[in-house]
């Protein structure tokens, strides 16, 4: 996008935003919806932390066989790191992944009783977790309005001119100035889906997408200006 070819009043932004909110509604609906396969609380917060820089489908062929072995956190908290590697070994990082699974069963068995916390600080205090893997704890599994920053959150989001930092805490707290909270976690479900469908990094169809009306660089791409002010 061209600095200075797209100008709009903050009222004229709201709108917007509310546009394209009612077009995600209407393409995707308003049920919240998780990518990840999981029967408890623990296995999402695991499954989320082996997400990290892997496919959700990746992630997904791994947990099927890696929550049969690992019935329960105690078998993970008593896992052999050697061999929990070679089960996760088809995921980037798994060596770091391995490890972190392992402390972060140890540390809710030993501090929080064996139950996920809702508490964000809580949260990113386990092995494994960060801002991001908390704010997707909080939102699917305790439906806390939580916006979750992942690559495709951070770079639409640019392109719908909601933000212009690359840092995702400052992009989380763009997001919540602007998004109503009753949207905070259907953004990310929404986001993603469109990243992986039509807004896809490195060859966008903007020619057929249902927000290109009410995306500054989609329209700008196309050789159009616009101005709301």
């Amino acid at each position: 996008m061209k600095k200075g070819t797209f100008k709009e009043t903050k009222k004229a932004k709201h709108e917007r935003v509310a546009r394209i909110l009612e077009k995600l509604d209407n393409k995707y609906g308003t049920q919240k919806r998780c990518f990840l396969n999981y029967r408890y609380d623990w296995q999402l917060l695991f499954a989320v932390i082996l997400s990290a820089q892997c496919t959700d489908e990746r992630v997904n062929i791994v947990t099927n066989d890696l929550f049969v072995k690992y019935k329960t956190l105690n078998d993970f908290a008593c896992a052999d790191i050697k061999e929990m590697e070679r089960d996760i070994n088809s995921i980037g990082l798994y060596r770091a992944k391995a490890k972190n699974l392992i402390l972060c069963a140890k540390r809710l068995l030993e501090v929080y009783d064996g139950k996920v916390p809702s508490d964000i600080d809580a949260l990113v205090s386990l092995a494994g977790v960060g801002r991001k893997t908390a704010n997707v704890i909080r939102g699917n599994i305790y439906d806390i309005p939580s916006i979750v920053v992942d690559t495709h959150v951070k770079r639409i989001s640019a392109k719908l001119g909601l933000t212009v930092n690359e840092d995702p805490v400052k992009v989380e707290n763009d997001l919540m100035e602007i998004l109503p909270k009753d949207h905070w976690i259907l953004w990310n479900i929404d986001i993603i889906t469109l990243g992986r469908t039509i807004c896809i990094a490195r060859r966008e169809k903007c020619g057929e997408c249902f927000l290109n009306k009410d995306c500054p660089t989609g329209i700008m791409k196309n050789g159009n200006s616009i101005q709301a002010t």
